[in-house]
């Protein structure tokens, strides 16, 4: 069979979307990047070389793509998160197919209205839950459909966002303030309603959840701490930012725009004058740094989902409890156990990740590359009605955290 060479146009030239262009290097029969837009010159031009862009495909804005008549295959939306909206329905109305950048919007009305419009025009969309593609959860889900564990009965997961990885994004980082992004259980955690819903199988029924702001605020910031870590803090804070960036230097591309080498003083330069370089407990941010949700899906079965940014790894961990057996893994280790209650035995799988996301970024571009070209349904993917249903999981979480735990039903809310 004749696989078709995949031509797409990047939108947002950020971390998430060189990521995703990146498979396009090593897999040129199936990928070809032919243009991009990016309000930054520097980021632009690197990544034109990188992909070798003719000049007159890249773009300040992502206007301008839509300016001239449709010249690929697909789009990439890798905007900021409530930038989703306005390309989205002006790829749809050209007839470009879509890969796009979770989440879908911060309203869930534009969530609804993009599913609707994709429909309608014939577009495929898949949503970038990469979750679903890394062979630790791909796994989990051949054993649940094996009917090993029997039916679900309930369903424990839990987020651990890491202590540095919320202070670098959620707390100075542009999803710190939820208006200028979104709620952090959307902005972070719609992976694991995505996750949830598609493990179990089921709808939504109903939720409650709590969470809040406990820790990177103000009422604990030490005493005579100034407002950036370089105004001549003597707080021994794990925070400090020129611990962070010096050490941590794959960071380098959120607090330095481009991607290129650069010298300590460069960033000391950058924190020094930049948002990564203020106190974390003297910032703007509103969103939660903990959050639990507990829910109830068609047929009783019931989940808890926990996120916690007082952790110290970066990971996920989940229980899935079913009429058979259980289901226990961790992602850090990529290591599954299934109990059987028949025999009382106990079966350990190993899985094996390459690349960014746990392997969830190449497996969701080998996906979409299938997708596209008619090989797979999108019963296969993260399609955009299957996500759009999923992302009103966390809309419903956040009206329930707001509402001071209040059950919200799917029947009910106008949400759904």
């Amino acid at each position: 069979m004749i696989v078709k060479t995949l031509k797409t146009i990047l939108l947002g030239a950020g971390l998430r979307g060189n990521s995703y262009c990146d498979y396009a290097l090593d897999n040129p029969s199936s990928l070809q990047i032919v243009g991009v837009a990016e309000p930054d010159a520097v980021r632009r031009k690197y990544f034109q070389d990188k992909h070798g862009i003719a000049d007159d495909n890249c773009f300040c804005t992502w206007e301008d793509v839509f300016g001239r008549e449709k010249c690929a295959d697909a789009v990439f939306i890798c905007t900021q998160d409530n930038m989703h909206y306005r390309p989205a329905m002006a790829a749809i109305k050209q007839g470009y197919h879509i890969l796009l950048e979770k989440p879908i919007s911060p309203n869930p009305k534009e969530c609804t209205e993009i599913a609707q419009a994709a429909e309608a025009r014939g577009v495929k969309i898949v949503v970038c839950h990469v979750l679903r593609y890394t062979p630790f959860f791909s796994k989990i889900k051949e054993i649940i459909d094996s009917g090993e564990i029997g039916e679900i009965v309930s369903v424990v997961h839990n987020e651990n966002v890491g202590d540095i990885r919320h202070s670098h994004s959620y707390v100075r980082g542009n999803w710190g303030v939820s208006s200028k992004s979104s709620p952090m259980i959307l902005a972070k955690s719609c992976h694991d309603t995505d996750i949830i819903q598609w493990l179990i199988g089921k709808d939504i029924l109903r939720l409650s959840s709590f969470g809040s702001l406990k820790y990177f605020n103000k009422d604990n910031c030490p005493k005579d701490a100034p407002p950036r870590c370089t105004d001549g803090c003597t707080v021994d804070c794990p925070y400090d930012a020129r611990k962070i960036y010096l050490r941590d230097r794959y960071r380098i591309s959120s607090i330095i725009e481009g991607h290129y080498d650069v010298t300590d003083d460069e960033i000391e330069t950058a924190i020094k004058n930049g948002p990564y370089g203020r106190c974390v407990f003297q910032c703007d941010n509103d969103v939660v740094d903990h959050q639990v949700v507990s829910m109830e899906f068609e047929g009783g079965v019931t989940a808890l989902f926990s996120m916690s940014s007082f952790t110290p790894d970066v990971s996920r961990s989940i229980k899935i409890m079913g009429t058979k057996g259980q289901i226990k893994g961790h992602s850090e280790t990529e290591s599954i156990k299934l109990f059987s209650f028949a025999d009382r035995s106990e079966k350990e799988f190993n899985t094996s990740s390459i690349g960014n996301h746990g392997g969830g970024d190449i497996g969701i571009m080998n996906a979409f590359c299938a997708y596209l070209n008619g090989d797979i349904t999108a019963a296969n993917v993260s399609e955009i009605s299957i996500s759009t249903k999923n992302h009103m999981i966390s809309f419903m979480a956040e009206e329930s955290r707001l509402n001071n735990g209040a059950i919200i039903e799917s029947r009910d809310t106008s949400i759904c």
